[in-house]
Parts: structure tokens; sequence; C-alpha cells
């Protein structure tokens, strides 16, 4: 049990510096603000004890206070240098789905794409079907439509939302697909979720049913940062 443990600890230090150092590629005072974070939470804290006397309990309390603040802060930091770096980029919102753990989501990357690359990616769980498209709003709006249309007639009464990624009017912006996906009402039991999702598959996807030109479209092995 010992060694087991040995062996996975260098693995989370050295995943926790290759984080580090892609963060500190696109946010530079990454680490000057979580030094600080620390150091003012744990002045404050031991201050307080020594205003009550308690400078040891208080110590150890804001030593305590002092690196989950600190980790909470390099966390949120890390997600948005990972999310500024995906934006703009071919199948960035299929990495996000990729990464719903909660919630009992299934995830099938490019469902749908044309010539320029637009794609569009499904997501089937409680709260229904949603399709998420990313690439030229206009063009991904015709994609969505047209695979609307192809999956109506097995879907039946099943909710099917659709989502444009990006930052223009009516837009999810991708550091807020995952939040959005989570906040949608579930309407659907476990079993219709497994029933949605074996008429899906057996309706086949674009992707399998015809060539395309291979773009980056990041697969399941990719990880995204754990946020809040």
């Amino acid at each position: 049990m010992a060694r087991k443990e040995t062996s996975e600890n260098p693995g989370r230090l050295k995943q926790i510096a290759q984080t580090y150092k892609m963060t500190k590629k696109v946010d530079s005072k990454v680490g000057l603000v979580v030094a600080a974070v620390g150091i003012v939470t744990f002045g404050v804290l031991l201050a307080i004890g020594f205003w009550l006397d308690h400078p040891v309990y208080l110590g150890i309390l804001g030593f305590l206070l002092a690196f989950l603040a600190m980790a909470i802060v390099f966390g949120r930091r890390a997600e948005r240098a990972a999310f500024g770096q995906m934006e703009g980029q071919p199948g960035a919102a299929a990495a996000v789905l990729e990464n719903i753990r909660r919630g009992g989501w299934t995830t099938t990357p490019a469902v749908a794409m044309n010539r320029s690359q637009d794609v569009v990616h499904r997501a089937v769980g409680k709260a229904g079907i949603v399709l998420v498209g990313e690439g030229n709003p206009n063009r991904v709006k015709t994609l969505l439509a047209a695979e609307k249309k192809r999956m109506s007639r097995i879907v039946g009464d099943v909710p099917v939302h659709d989502i444009v990624v990006g930052e223009g009017e009516g837009q999810v912006p991708l550091k807020k697909l995952h939040t959005t996906l989570l906040k949608l009402p579930r309407v659907l039991p476990g079993a219709k979720v497994t029933a949605v999702n074996d008429r899906l598959r057996a309706l086949g996807d674009l992707m399998s049913n015809m060539p395309i030109p291979k773009g980056p479209i990041p697969g399941k092995g990719m990880r995204m940062p754990k946020g809040r």
C-alpha cells in the first residue's frame, strides 16, 4: 500500500508542475498572485490569533486556510488559461463535453461537419439531447437544423437543445459550456436516456458514414483542469 502511495505522489506533483508551467505561459503573474493570497490569508489569521491570545491555534488554521485559498485561486487561473488556449481551436467544445462527468452525460464528438470544418457535437443526458456547434455561426446554425431534422424521426418528444459556442450574442462562451449543460433541467429518467442513446447510435453519425477532413478534434484522453 505504501509503495502505491509513493508511486502516485510523484505523478501528482509532476502534473501540478506541468499545469503551472502551462498556466505561466499565458498568465505570467500566476505565481505572485497565488503566493500573495497564501501570505495574506495566513497573515490575517495569525494576526487574529495574536489579538485573541491564541496565535498557535489560529496560526495552524491560517496555514490550512491559506493552502486551500491558494489551491482554489491556482485552479481557477489554470482553468482560465486552458480555456484561453483552446478558444478558437477546432474541437475545443468536444474536449469540454468529454470531460463532463456529473449528470450521466454521454458525448459523441463531430456528429455533423461541413467542408469548412464547422462541426456539431452531441451530448445526451437527463436534460435530453444537446447539440453543440462550433465554427462560423451562420453555417453552424444550418448544421444544427439539419441534425435536428435527421434526429426528429427517432427521438420523439425528447427535449433537444442547441448551443452555438462563441462570444457573440446568443452564443455560449467556451468557458461557460460546462456549467450551461449542468444547469439544464433534468426531465428524463435513466432508462429513457439509455434508450435514446441506443436509438442515436443505431442512427449513426456523419463521422462514421463519410470521410471527413482530419482536424484537431480532442479525444477522451484530453484533460481539463478541475475548476469550480
